[in-house]
């Protein structure tokens, strides 16, 4: 799921709808749960691409200083010889990194993004419960 299609589906499920808060007042666990379940993973998928950004970098690190297997050299030929002051300058713009920070920027996007809908969500029963008092209001209830 994208970023996109989860605001579109956020959309539908957080308005309410005035002339049935009874079960709008319902709804609020199961819609809870349902974006606990899309926060939980992909705070796993932003945990996933951080360690993969991790473990990238340890083998640019090593193929930049000239540590990498013969292997990796042969596969992928680096010429240079280059000072220990350039190395972050090569990470910085190693295009397989830079993908990685791509993603997890998007991915912190999306958790961010889940966190405020949660709160939101958690809020739903005191503006549920202000509308419920309005309208005994408006009826001269109160």
């Amino acid at each position: 799921m994208d970023l996109k299609t989860l605001q579109e589906e956020v959309d539908k499920d957080i308005k309410i709808k005035s002339d049935s808060l009874d079960i709008e007042s319902l709804r609020i666990p199961e819609i809870h749960n349902k974006y606990l379940k899309y926060y939980n993973r992909f705070q796993l998928v932003l945990r996933k691409t951080e360690t993969d950004y991790k473990e990238l970098y340890k083998e640019k690190w090593e193929y930049y200083t000239g540590k990498s297997s013969d292997e990796v050299y042969k596969e992928n030929p680096f010429n240079f010889k280059i000072l220990k002051a350039d190395i972050p300058t090569y990470l910085d713009s190693d295009k397989d990194l830079i993908e990685l920070q791509h993603k997890i920027s998007y991915n912190k996007t999306i958790v961010t993004y889940l966190e405020q809908v949660l709160r939101s969500i958690n809020s739903r029963t005191f503006t549920i419960k202000n509308a419920i008092e309005w309208k005994k209001f408006e009826a001269g209830v109160i």
